[in-house]
């Protein structure tokens, strides 16, 4: 019976979970600027029913007096256990007022971005950062977690400062030789065969069929999903109904390809989770370290290797027309796509840059966490550790350092470890599955993308919250995750 109450539960959850998602994509694409207050005001009533709910008290009760008819229960109970504990770190008054707080944060985020005004930014940022070190403190405390341990704990379970600090050390070390060595192999590519510069202006229409076209190539489920237009690329939603997003440039077309391409391998994901298990947490995607391996497969491993172009080549003529890539051939666009630049912005940088954004951000939250570094002096720490790690200077511009991303407006810290992570487990899963599949480059090439994706649906998707994360990565790939798979990978795609 208590088993039951827990899975009526599940239901009522989950139906709060859709309507959430769905009011926030929607505020994120389509919302007129003036229902801004409204829906922060529904969203921050919503959120707190939801806390309310998934707080009970009696639910203690059902958890200790549950028990499971299969193992499939007994694992829903463990995973009922841990968000649980999770959900109860948090008063349901905080949780509205964050709610409330981050949301008009995010909101004036996306009308300042675009001119850079951080003046005008930085109080209601300073009053996330307020809130987002007082949640860090509750979850430690209940958690038994340092501040920061506690805040990725509900991003990617198992995550820690402890174990992340010396693999994230020893790849910026890795990184910061590596980046002159492949930026002076690719100086010597391009003296022997020169960039072919990109005939805009590309229509937005225009992209939006190849990303349209490239999404269903890849395996999106358009009965269960959209493409939309937003100020930051993002996959949300729910399994049966995600709804991804880009945003599109008119002088070039490769960075909303690559961003839609990314954020499909996220809906990917969400669409292959067991439906049957959708109302447990069970059957939620195991953390975001896992989700950003997902999109960064797409993305990183598949999409930029000379036979996805083979493939994909042909549709860019297609859709945008002969004259977009007049006399390109694959070597070409892999020269774009695979370009290693010094770049201000994380979510158009390159694999090889990619890591040192995602670093300097986790270093720096860390202090805002902990109190080392106050939310005014962000722009000054983000330029000295830009110029460190890629060269570069951020200080003139916020739009382009500090600004450029949602996650802190909209208090979501202790995130942005997931992305580099993500990387390195993506690396290693296409390693495991080329050792599966030997000849998976020919059916690529062919825009066959049925192997690969029954691969990850077996090993990945179809598993959801069965095991932790690490215990996923083993039982994929057959070794615990090891970064020199992902080193590996650079070497042979940046080096000659």
């Amino acid at each position: 019976m208590s088993f039951a109450k827990l899975d009526a539960l599940g239901h009522r959850l989950e139906a709060l979970e859709h309507a959430l998602s769905i009011l926030g994509a929607d505020e994120a694409t389509h919302m007129a600027v003036g229902g801004g207050e409204k829906r922060a005001e529904a969203m921050a009533n919503l959120a707190g029913m939801y806390h309310a709910q998934s707080t009970a008290p009696e639910i203690a009760d059902w958890l200790d007096a549950a028990t499971a008819d299969s193992s499939d229960q007994q694992l829903a109970l463990e995973e009922f256990r841990r968000t649980y504990i999770s959900a109860t770190c948090l008063p349901t008054e905080f949780v509205e007022r964050k709610t409330a707080a981050t949301m008009r944060s995010e909101q004036l985020w996306r009308e300042l971005r675009a001119t850079g005004d951080w003046t005008s930014f930085l109080p209601a940022l300073e009053g996330v950062v307020t809130l987002v070190r007082e949640e860090a403190q509750m979850r430690a405390e209940a958690l038994n977690l340092a501040p920061y341990d506690a805040l990725m704990e509900q991003f990617d379970p198992g995550n820690r400062i402890a174990q992340i600090d010396p693999v994230f050390a020893d790849l910026k070390s890795f990184l910061k030789s590596f980046v002159p060595e492949a930026l002076a192999a690719q100086d010597e590519r391009l003296t022997k065969r020169p960039l072919k510069p990109l005939h805009g202006p590309f229509p937005i229409e225009h992209q939006r069929d190849l990303g349209l076209a490239a999404m269903r190539a890849v395996g999106f489920d358009f009965t269960h999903g959209s493409l939309a237009v937003s100020h930051h690329p993002f996959c949300g939603g729910v399994p049966s109904d995600v709804r991804m997003t880009t945003r599109y440039r008119t002088d070039e077309f490769l960075s909303s390809l690559m961003g839609v391409l990314h954020e499909t391998g996220h809906a990917l994901y969400e669409q292959g989770l067991p439906k049957a298990w959708s109302h447990w947490p069970l059957g939620k995607a195991r953390g975001m370290g896992i989700h950003e391996s997902q999109s960064l497969f797409v993305e990183m491993q598949l999409a930029r290797s000379p036979q996805f172009w083979e493939f994909t080549l042909p549709l860019v003529r297609q859709h945008m027309g002969d004259d977009a890539v007049a006399g390109w051939e694959i070597a070409d666009i892999l020269a774009h796509v695979n370009f290693v630049e010094r770049g201000y912005i994380r979510v158009d940088a390159d694999e090889v840059t990619y890591p040192l954004h995602v670093i300097l951000r986790y270093e720096l939250e860390q202090d805002l966490v902990n109190g080392k570094l106050e939310a005014s002096q962000i722009p000054e720490a983000w330029d000295a550790k830009m110029i460190e790690y890629l060269g570069i200077s951020t200080i003139a511009d916020p739009k382009d350092g500090p600004m450029q991303d949602v996650h802190w407006p909209s208090g979501a810290f202790g995130y942005f470890p997931s992305y580099t992570l993500g990387a390195m487990i993506a690396a290693q899963q296409w390693t495991a599955l080329e050792k599966a599949q030997p000849t998976i480059g020919t059916a690529i090439a062919k825009g066959d993308f049925t192997a690969i994706n029954q691969w990850r649906a077996d090993n990945i998707w179809s598993q959801a919250s069965r095991y932790s994360t690490p215990d996923l990565i083993t039982r994929a790939t057959g070794e615990p995750l090891n970064a020199v798979h992902f080193k590996a990978h650079l070497k042979k795609r940046y080096l000659p």
